[in-house]
C-alpha cells in the first residue's frame, strides 16, 4: 500500500501519506532505541545476584514503578492492536464480500512495538541498577522522538474524522489515542529524577542537566541574600582536588619518566666533557658519585665555571621537557573528545540559520506559496537555534570545567613538588616565583584550555563560511575576504604596539607600588620627620607618567576599535560593490544580501579570536617551560640520612663530607650537646645535614628516632596559637599547660585577647620576635620526639627569659632532660651546664669535650669564650650570683615578657574596641563573643548586595559630566548610522524586484554603493571619536581618584595604620586603582555599546514587523528577572572565589618558607591534605560560578531564539504587507541578538563588580585626617631657640574609649639639659615621644616648648623643628642623598660634613656613585650599624634644639653604639636631649634621669642621687649590675 506522491504536499493543508506515517515514522524512534539498548542491558547483566534483593526493595518507589506501569500498559495496547488486526482479517463477523487483507505493516508494527516495550522495561531496570545513575538521556530522547513522530498520524486521524464527520475504525482510533496519551505521560515521567540527593547536580534529571535547572535553588538563594561559603555544595568526586591530582600524578610519573630518559639520551649525544659533567651531577644526586675523589670534583668545578659563560643559551633546555602537555591530554582526554563533538555539531548548525533565512526571504517574496511553508521555516529556525544553544552550552560547560581541572591539577602538582624539592632546585627560584607558578601560570593554562578547541573550530568555520558565501555571491566574496585578511596584520601590529605600551605601564605601576609600599611601611618615620610632601610628589610624578602612557594606550585601542567597527561595514561594502560592479547581470536580491550578511557575522568571531588565541598560546608556552622546569627538577634524596638501629650506642652518628670539609661526630642518647663556633663556621649547615637537606659527597649520617627542629628564624603559621604549638598532634591539656609554663608563654597568653585561641597573622605578625621563638620552642617540646635540634633558639629572647628557657626546657633539669638535644648557641653562660661541647671552625670539628676540659686545653674554644665574654661581662657578674633559680627569677621573666609586649604596644591597640568591650563582660558561653576579640584585625569589609547608584554617579562626576554626555551622544549617533546603513541595504535589495528583467541603471548602482559605504565610514568615525573622548574622560577620572586617595592616606592619623594591615592599604593602590584605570573604562564602553546594540535591534524588528511590539514587554520582563537573579548570585560567587583563593597562595608560601620544619617533623602528608582542602574550598565557589554563567547563557539564548522565532512568525503572518528586504533585515538582526543579550548581562555584572573598586577607593579617601599640616598660627622662624620643655598635667590615651597611657605628667626640662628616661616595659616611655610629635593627641593638659603650646601650631611646623633618632633605622629606596635630605634643602658640603661626623664619610666616599648610591628597599644593602649611623646623620643635618633619642633594642654592635654615643655628646652639647634608655649604662652620665612607671613619673633626679635613694632606679641598676662605684668611674 505505497502510493506516496507529491500531491500530499501541494495543497493548503499538507499532510504525510499514511504509508509514510506507518513505516518511516515508526521506525525512526524504534531504531534509535534498539541502537542504544545494548549499553543499558549490559549493566543489567553485570550485577551480581546478592545485591539484587536489596535493589528490589529500594527500587519499589512510586517514581520507579510509574514508568514501568505505563510501559506495561503500552505493551498491552500493542497486543490489542495486533488482536484488532487479526480480528478484522480472520474474525467470525468478517464481511465476506471484502477479500482484501490488511497490508503487512499492520502486523509488523504491533509486533515491533511489543518487542520494543519489553526492551524499554529492561532498559529502565538497567538504569536503576547502574551506580549513581539518575535517569537515562537515551530513554528521554527516545520518548521525545516517539511523541514527535506520533504527532503526524495524530492530526491525520483527527482530520480524517472531522472531514468524514464520523470515526471509520473505532477500536484502532481509540487504541492510537490511548497509546499516545501513555507516551506523553512516560515522556513527562522520564524528565523527573528519581532520588533527591545531597548535591543537586548529582540528582538532576536529563532535562535539568541540559538546561542547568538544578542550579535554580542556589540562584534563588543568592537573590534573596548574599551567598556565603557555607551555602556552597560539596563537589562531585570527579571535580575534587584529590581525585584530579591522583589521576594527573599517575600520568605525570610515566610521562616525566619517559622525558627523563629522553633527556639522558640527549646528554650522551653532546660532546664528552659536558656529558661527563652532567653524569657527574646526576650521579652525585643519586649518591652514586660517592667514590669520586676531591681533585676530580675540583676539576669539574673549574670546567663548569668555564662552561657557564659559554652556554647561557644552551642552559635553557637542560631539564626534561615537552611532557606536560601530553600529561594533561592523557589525564583529560575524554572531556576533550566530548567537548570537541559538541563544538563540531554547533559549528555545523550555525550555518543552517542563514540557509533557512534565505528560504524564508524567498518565501515572502513569492506570494503564491502556501502559508504552512512559512510557519515550517519559523519553527525550523527556532529548532535549529535551540539545538545550537544546547550544544554550545554543553561545550562551554565541559571546556570551562576542564580549564578548572587543569588549573587544579597544576596547583596540586606544584604544591606536592614543593614539599619534596631538593635544596639546590629550591634556591634557583624565590618564594615569590614559586607562588607565581601556582597562581599566574596555572591560571594561564586554565584560560587557554577554555578555548583550546577554537584552534580547529575557527579555521573550520572560516572555510565553511567562505564556501557558502561563494555559493551566494560567486568570486566577489574574495574582495570581502581580502579586506578581512588585511585586517589581521593591522590588528597584529596594533596588538604588538599595545603590548609594548602595556609593559611600560607595568613598569611604572611597579615603581609606584614599590614607593607606596615603602611609604606605608615607614609611615611613622615620614610623620616624625614631616617628610610626607616629598614622597607625595614622588608618587604623583610617577603616576603622571603612568597616566600619559595609559592615555597613549587608550588612543591606540580606540584606533583598533575604529577598525573593528568599520570591518563588517567595509567587508560587506567591498563584497557588494564588487558583486554589483562585475556585471550588470548581478542584481542584489534580499535573499543574497541578508544571507551573506549573516554569514559575515558568523565569520567575524573566528577571525577576531584566532590572533587572540595564538597570542595566549604563546604566553602559555612560557608558563609551560617554567612549570616543566620546576616539576621536572631534582627531588630531595631521602637516602642521605639512614635510620639504622644496629648502631646501638650512638643515637646520631655523622661521618660525612659536605662541600669539601669533613665532619665526624657521634652523639650518645640523652645527652645535651652544645655546638659553638664563630659566625660562618658551619653551625647551621651541620643542622641542615642532620635534617638531610645537604648533599653529602661521601660518608653517611645515621639517626635513630624521630626529630624535632627549632630553626634560627622561628616559622609561625597563620593559625591559632594552640595549633601552632600542637602542630598536628592531638591536644592533651596537661601536657599543653606544662609546655606553655616551661616556655614562659603563660604571661603572654594573659595579654592576648583570645588566650591560646588567638589567631596569629601570617609570618607571626602579631607576636614579638621573642614570642615567636618561644612558640617555636614550645612546638618542639610538645612534639615528644627523640632528638631535638635547636638552632640558636635563645638568641631572640632577653637574657632572663633565655635563662628561664634553659632551666625549664633545654637544660639538665628541664622538660627534655631525657632526650638527645643538640643546641647551637652563642650564649656563653649556658655552656658550663651542658654534657658535651662541639667546637666548629670553618666547617671542621676542632674539639669535642666538656666545658672544663675545653677551658683547660686553651684551644679555639677559649678564644671563642674570650670574644664573647667581653660583651657579656657585666651580665656574668649578676648571673654568677644567682645561678640557682630562685623566686625573683619568675618575676624577671614576666617583666621581660611585658617588655617584649610593649614593643608591640602599638599593635595592641589593634585588638579591636570590640574585644575591649567584651573582655570586661566575657562569659564562657558566648563563644562567638569571645571569638571577636581573638581576631587581630577587623575582617576586611567584603561588599555584599547591589552596588549603590551613587557610586556610578561618583565615577561619572570624576569623569566630568560634559565628557560623559558627549560619549553617550557619539555612540548613539554611531548606532543610528548603523541602522540607517542596514535600512538602506534593505531598500537597495528591493530594487531587484523593481528592475526585474530590466537593465539596472549604473547611476542608481553608484549611489546605492556610495551611500552604503559612506554610512559605514561615518559609523566608524563616531565610534572612534566616542572612544577617544571616553579615553580622555577615564584618564581624568583615574587621575582624580588616585590623587584623592594618596592625599588622604598621607594625612590619616597613625592609629589607622596600627589597626589596618598594610596589605589592605596597598591593595587599594594596586588592585583597585588598576581596576579604575583599565577594567572600568573597558567594561563601561562595552556596556554602552551592547545596550545601544540591543535597543537598535529591537527597534529594527519593530520597524519591520510592528506586531513584534506585543512580545517585547513580556520578553523584557523575563530578561530583567534572569539578569537580576544572575548578577546577584554571580557577583557573590566571584567574591567568594577571590576570598577563598588567597588562602591557597598564603598557605603555599607559608609551606615553602617553613619547608625544613615540615620535613624535619615529617608532616608532608598533613600539609598535602590541607592544601587539597583549601583548593577544594575554592573550587566550591568556582564551579557554581562556571555553571551560573551557563545557566544564564542558556536562558538568554532561549530568549534570543524566541525573538528570532517571533520575528519570523510575525513576518509570515503579515507577509502580504511586507517587503522581503525588511524581513531579511529583521531576521538577520534577530539572529545576532542572542550574542548581544548575553554580552549585555555579562557586561552589566562586570561593570557592577568593577565599580566596587571606586567604592573601595573612595572609602579610603574619606577617612578623617589628623590635624592640619600647617595652620594660621605659625611659630617664629628660629623657634625653638632655647629648647625648654614643659609638661603640664599631661594625659593621653591611644584611642577614645581606652585607658590613659600617661596619667598626668608634669615636669620642666631646662635648656640644654640631658635627660634619661627609664622605666619598665609599658611604663609609657615611647608614648612620651609620640606625644611630643603629636602622633597621639592629648586627652588633657599641655606641652609647651619655649612657651608655645604645641597643640596650637601645624603639625609640620612642629615636627620639622624637633629631631628624633628612632629605635629601628628605616631607610627608603632611592639615593643616599634622598634618604638624608628628601627636600634638597642642603648643599653637598653640608651633607659630607655630616657624614664625616657620623663616621660614614670613608664608606660613602668609597662607593662608586658616592651620594647617589642607590639604597635597596628597606636599606637591605647596608648593615644594621650603617643604617643606625645614617639615622644619626639625618639628625645632625636637621640641627634642631631638641633631640629625642629612642635607643635601639636591636643588637647593635658595641662599636656603633659607642660611635653614636660619643657623637651625640659632642655635637648635641648645646641641645636638649631626651634619651629613652633600655640599657642603663648609656644614661649614667645624663644630668637627670626620669623614672616612669605605669604612666606616672615616680622619681626624677641626677643618677647618683637616685642610687643613694635606693628606690626604683636603684633596683633597676642592681639588676643591670651597676653600682655607685661604676658611676664614679664614669
Amino acid at each position: 500500500g505505497r502510493e506516496c506522491n507529491a500531491s500530499y504536499l501541494d495543497r493548503e493543508d499538507p499532510d504525510f501519506p499514511v504509508c509514510l506515517e506507518q513505516t518511516v515514522l515508526v521506525w525512526i524512534p524504534l531504531g534509535f532505541l534498539w541502537l542504544c539498548a545494548p549499553w543499558h542491558l549490559l549493566s543489567l547483566c553485570r550485577r551480581t545476584q546478592g545485591k539484587f534483593k536489596v535493589t528490589l526493595l529500594v527500587s519499589l518507589t512510586c517514581l520507579y514503578l510509574s514508568p514501568q506501569l505505563v510501559v506495561s500498559l503500552l505493551f498491552l495496547t500493542a497486543i490489542a492492536g495486533l488482536a484488532v488486526t487479526l480480528g478484522e482479517d480472520y474474525g467470525p463477523n468478517k464481511d465476506p464480500s471484502s477479500t482484501t487483507k490488511h497490508p503487512g505493516v499492520y502486523y509488523a508494527n504491533p509486533v515491533l512495538y511489543a518487542v520494543t516495550w519489553i526492551l524499554v522495561l529492561l532498559c529502565q531496570e538497567g538504569v536503576r541498577r547502574r551506580e549513581r545513575a539518575v535517569d537515562s538521556s537515551t530513554l528521554f530522547l527516545f520518548w521525545s522522538v516517539l511523541v514527535l513522530c506520533d504527532i503526524f498520524p495524530f492530526q491525520t486521524l483527527l482530520r480524517e474524522a472531522l472531514r468524514q464527520g464520523e470515526i471509520s475504525n473505532v477500536p484502532r482510533f481509540c487504541l492510537f489515542y490511548i497509546s499516545f496519551g501513555l507516551e506523553l505521560i512516560a515522556l513527562l515521567l522520564s524528565a523527573v529524577a528519581d532520588i533527591p540527593p545531597e548535591n543537586p547536580e548529582a540528582g538532576a534529571a536529563f532535562l535539568s542537566r541540559i538546561t542547568f535547572n538544578w542550579l535554580n535553588s542556589m540562584v534563588t538563594k543568592g537573590y534573596k541574600r548574599p551567598l556565603v561559603q557555607e551555602d556552597m555544595w560539596d563537589l562531585n568526586e570527579a571535580e575534587s582536588t584529590a581525585y584530579i591530582n591522583q589521576h594527573f600524578q599517575h600520568f605525570m610519573q610515566s610521562e616525566l619518566g619517559a622525558a627523563r630518559v629522553r633527556f639522558q639520551a640527549q646528554l650522551k649525544k653532546k660532546p664528552g666533557d659536558k656529558a661527563q659533567e652532567e653524569a657527574f651531577q646526576n650521579g652525585l644526586s643519586n649518591g652514586l658519585g660517592k667514590g669520586i675523589s676531591q681533585d676530580v670534583l675540583m676539576m669539574v668545578r673549574k670546567e663548569e665555571e668555564k662552561k657557564k659563560k659559554k652556554d647561557k643559551k644552551k642552559e635553557e633546555e637542560n631539564y626534561p621537557n615537552s611532557w606536560l602537555i601530553t600529561t594533561i591530554y592523557k589525564t583529560f582526554k575524554w572531556i576533550l573528545i566530548e567537548s570537541a563533538l559538541f563544538k563540531l555539531l554547533q559549528d555545523l548548525l550555525a550555518f543552517a540559520s542563514p540557509q533557512l533565512l534565505k528560504l524564508m526571504v524567498s518565501f515572502i517574496q513569492d506570494k503564491s506559496r502556501y502559508a504552512w511553508e512559512g510557519y515550517l521555516y519559523a519553527v525550523l529556525l527556532l529548532a535549529v537555534a535551540l539545538l545550537q544553544s544546547l550544544f554550545l552550552q554543553q561545550y562551554f560547560q565541559r571546556c570551562f570545567v576542564l580549564g578548572m581541572k587543569v588549573r587544579t591539577a597544576i596547583m596540586a602538582a606544584v604544591y606536592k613538588k614543593a614539599l619534596v624539592v631538593s635544596n639546590d632546585t629550591r634556591k634557583e627560584s624565590t618564594v615569590g616565583e614559586t607562588v607565581n607558578l601556582m597562581s599566574a601560570d596555572a591560571q594561564r593554562f586554565n584560560e587557554v584550555t577554555n578555548f583550546i578547541h577554537l584552534l580547529w573550530s575557527c579555521p573550520l568555520q572560516i572555510i565553511l563560511a567562505i564556501v557558502f558565501l561563494w555559493l551566494e555571491l560567486g568570486p566577489s566574496v574574495l574582495a570581502g575576504l581580502a579586506v578581512m585578511v588585511l585586517m589581521v596584520p593591522i590588528n597584529g601590529l596594533l596588538a604588538t604596539k599595545a603590548r609594548n605600551i602595556q609593559v611600560k605601564i607595568m613598569k611604572f605601576k611597579d615603581k609606584r607600588l614599590k614607593i607606596m609600599n615603602e611609604v606605608l611601611n615607614g609611615i611613622k618615620i615620614l610623620k616624625l620627620y614631616a617628610w610626607e610632601p616629598s614622597f607625595q610628589a614622588q608618587v604623583e610624578s610617577i603616576r603622571g607618567q603612568e597616566l600619559n602612557v595609559m592615555k597613549n594606550f587608550a588612543y591606540l585601542s580606540s584606533v583598533s576599535t575604529f577598525i573593528f567597527t568599520c570591518a563588517p561595514a567595509l567587508v560587506s561594502l567591498a563584497t557588494f560593490a564588487v558583486f554589483v560592479g562585475v556585471s550588470s547581470e548581478n542584481v542584489l536580491t534580499a535573499e543574497k544580501a541578508f544571507t551573506s550578511i549573516s554569514l559575515f557575522n558568523i565569520l567575524r568571531f573566528p577571525l577576531a579570536m584566532l590572533p587572540m588565541l595564538i597570542a595566549a598560546i604563546v604566553q602559555t608556552t612560557v608558563s609551560k617551560r617554567r612549570l616543566e622546569k620546576f616539576l621536572g627538577g631534582e627531588d630531595l634524596d631521602s637516602g642521605i640520612v639512614q635510620h639504622d638501629s644496629s648502631f646501638s650506642t650512638f643515637i646520631i652518628r655523622i661521618h660525612s663530607c659536605s662541600s669539601a670539609q669533613c665532619v665526624s661526630l657521634d652523639i650518645k642518647p640523652g645527652r645535651l650537646v652544645a655546638v659553638v663556633g664563630a659566625v660562618g663556621s658551619g653551625k647551621s649547615s651541620l643542622m641542615s645535614a642532620l635534617l638531610g637537606e645537604m648533599h653529602s659527597t661521601k660518608g653517611f649520617i645515621n639517626i635513630q628516632g624521630s626529630l624535632a627542629f627549632v630553626p634560627q628564624q622561628a616559622w609561625i603559621q597563620n593559625a591559632t596559637l594552640r595549633d601552632n604549638i600542637l602542630f598536628g598532634s592531638p591536644h592533651e591539656e596537661r601536657r599543653f599547660q606544662e609546655v606553655i609554663q616551661a616556655c614562659a608563654l603563660g604571661p603572654d597568653l594573659e595579654l592576648l585577647a583570645g588566650g591560646d585561641l588567638t589567631e596569629i597573622g601570617e609570618k607571626g605578625i602579631n607576636l614579638s620576635g621573642g614570642q615567636k621563638q618561644r612558640v617555636s620552642l614550645a612546638r618542639a617540646a610538645y612534639s615528644q620526639a627523640d632528638i631535638y635540634l635547636l638552632d640558636d633558639p635563645l638568641s631572640a629572647v632577653d637574657s632572663h627569659v633565655g635563662k628561664h628557657l634553659f632551666d625549664k626546657v633545654i637544660g639538665p633539669s628541664g622538660l627534655l632532660k631525657d632526650k638527645t638535644r643538640i643546641l647551637v648557641t652563642h650564649g656563653v653562660s649556658f655552656l658550663p651546664f651542658v654534657d658535651e661541647i662541639v667546637v666548629l671552625q670553618d666547617g671542621v670539628v676542632t674539639e669535642i669535650g666538656s666545658y672544663n676540659s675545653l677551658r683547660a686545653s686553651r684551644g679555639a674554644f677559649s678564644e671563642f669564650l674570650d670574644t664573647y665574654a667581653k660583651e657579656q661581662s657585666n651580665q656574668t657578674q649578676s648571673e654568677s650570683e644567682d645561678t640557682q633559680p630562685d623566686s625573683p627569677l619568675e618575676d624577671t621573666v614576666s617583666v621581660t615578657l611585658k617588655r617584649e609586649n610593649s614593643i608591640r604596644r602599638s599593635h595592641k591597640s589593634l585588638l579591636l574596641q570590640k574585644s575591649l568591650k567584651n573582655s570586661s563582660i566575657r562569659k564562657p558561653e558566648n563563644a562567638d563573643e569571645s571569638k571577636k576579640g581573638q581576631r587581630l584585625i577587623e575582617k576586611e569589609t567584603m561588599e555584599t548586595g547591589q552596588v549603590k547608584f551613587s557610586v556610578f554617579l561618583q565615577y561619572l562626576r570624576a569623569m566630568g559630566w560634559g565628557y560623559a554626555v558627549t560619549v553617550f551622544l557619539l555612540y548613539f549617533t554611531q548606532n543610528v548610522a548603523f541602522i540607517g546603513q542596514n535600512l538602506w541595504l534593505s531598500d537597495w535589495t528591493n530594487d531587484a524586484v523593481e528592475y526585474y528583467n530590466r537593465t539596472y541603471p549604473s547611476w542608481k548602482r553608484d549611489t546605492r554603493v556610495g551611500v552604503f559605504g559612506a554610512l559605514g565610514v561615518v559609523q566608524g568615525l563616531f565610534v572612534f571619536l566616542g572612544t577617544l573622548s571616553l579615553a580622555n574622560a577615564s584618564v581624568a577620572a583615574s587621575r582624580i581618584l588616585h590623587s584623592r586617595l594618596l592625599n588622604n592616606i598621607l594625612r590619616v592619623p597613625m592609629l589607622f595604620f596600627d589597626t589596618t594591615p598594610i596589605g589592605r592599604v596597598v591593595n587599594r593602590f594596586a588592585k583597585d586603582i588598576f581596576t579604575v584605570d583599565e577594567a572600568i573604562p573597558q567594561s563601561f564602553r562595552s556596556w554602552v555599546l551592547c545596550l545601544l546594540g540591543v535597543l537598535g535591534t529591537l527597534f529594527v524588528i519593530c520597524l519591520a514587523t510592528p506586531f513584534f511590539t506585543i512580545v517585547i514587554v513580556p520578553l523584557a520582563l523575563v530578561y530583567y528577572f534572569v539578569q537580576r537573579f544572575y548578577v546577584a548570585t554571580s557577583r557573590q560567587l566571584r567574591r567568594l572565589d577571590s576570598v577563598s583563593r588567597s588562602p591557597i597562595y598564603s598557605h603555599f608560601s607559608e609551606t615553602v618558607s617553613g619547608l625544613s620544619v615540615i620535613r624535619a617533623y615529617g608532616h608532608q602528608e598533613r600539609f598535602l591534605k590541607h592544601n587539597e582542602i583549601t583548593i577544594d574550598e575554592n573550587l566550591k565557589s568556582v564551579y557554581p560560578w562556571i555553571v551560573s554563567n551557563r545557566w544564564l547563557a542558556i536562558r538568554l539564548e532561549f530568549l534570543g531564539n524566541l525573538v528570532v522565532f517571533f520575528a519570523a512568525l510575525f513576518a509570515v503572518i503579515s507577509r502580504d504587507s511586507l517587503d522581503s528586504g525588511l524581513v531579511g533585515l529583521s531576521i538577520s538582526y534577530a539572529l545576532n541578538v542572542t550574542q548581544t543579550l548575553n554580552w549585555l548581562v555579562r557586561m552589566t555584572s562586570e561593570l557592577e563588580t568593577n565599580i566596587v573598586a571606586v567604592e573601595r577607593v573612595s572609602e579610603y579617601s574619606e577617612i578623617e585626617n589628623e590635624a592640619q599640616w600647617v595652620n594660621n598660627t605659625r611659630p617664629p622662624e628660629k623657634w625653638p631657640e632655647e629648647g625648654r620643655l614643659q609638661f603640664k598635667n599631661y594625659k593621653v590615651r591611644y584611642r577614645p574609649g581606652l585607658d590613659l597611657v600617661l596619667h598626668g605628667i608634669t615636669c620642666d626640662i631646662g635648656s640644654t639639659e640631658k635627660i634619661g628616661i627609664v622605666g619598665r616595659t609599658g611604663a609609657g616611655k615611647s608614648s612620651l615621644t609620640n606625644c611630643l610629635f603629636r602622633i597621639i593627641e592629648a586627652a588633657e593638659g599641655h606641652i609647651l616648648i619655649d612657651d608655645i603650646d604645641i597643640s596650637t601650631i601645624g603639625l609640620h611646623d612642629l615636627r620639622n623643628r624637633l629631631t628624633i633618632i628612632p629605635q629601628d633605622p628605616v631607610l627608603f629606596s632611592g639615593t643616599l642623598r634622598m634618604n638624608l635630605d628628601p627636600f634638597d634643602k642642603f648643599s653637598d658640603e653640608d651633607i659630607w660634613r655630616v657624614l664625616e661626623l657620623s663616621h660614614l664619610k670613608d664608606y660613602v666616599a668609597g662607593l662608586q656613585e658616592g651620594l647617589q648610591h642607590e639604597v635597596a628597599e628597606g636599606g637591605e644593602n647596608l648593615s644594621v650599624g650603617q643604617r643606625q649611623l645614617l639615622c644619626l646623620a639625618r639628625a645632625l643635618l636637621r640641627k634642631s634644639r631638641i633631640l629625642i633619642l629612642d635607643e635601639a633594642t636591636a643588637a647593635v654592635d658595641l662599636e656603633t653604639d659607642n660611635l653614636i654615643q660619643n657623637t651625640i655628646r659632642k655635637e648635641f652639647s648645646h641641645c636638649t636631649v631626651l634619651t629613652i634608655a633600655h640599657r642603663l649604662h648609656s644614661i649614667m652620665d645624663s644630668s637627670r634621669v626620669m623614672v616612669l612607671d605605669a604612666g606616672k613619673i615616680v622619681e626624677i633626679d641626677s643618677p647618683s642621687n637616685l642610687l643613694k635613694k635606693q628606690g626604683h632606679f636603684y633596683a633597676m641598676a642592681k639588676d643591670a649590675g651597676i653600682t655607685i662605684e661604676d658611676i664614679t668611674v664614669l
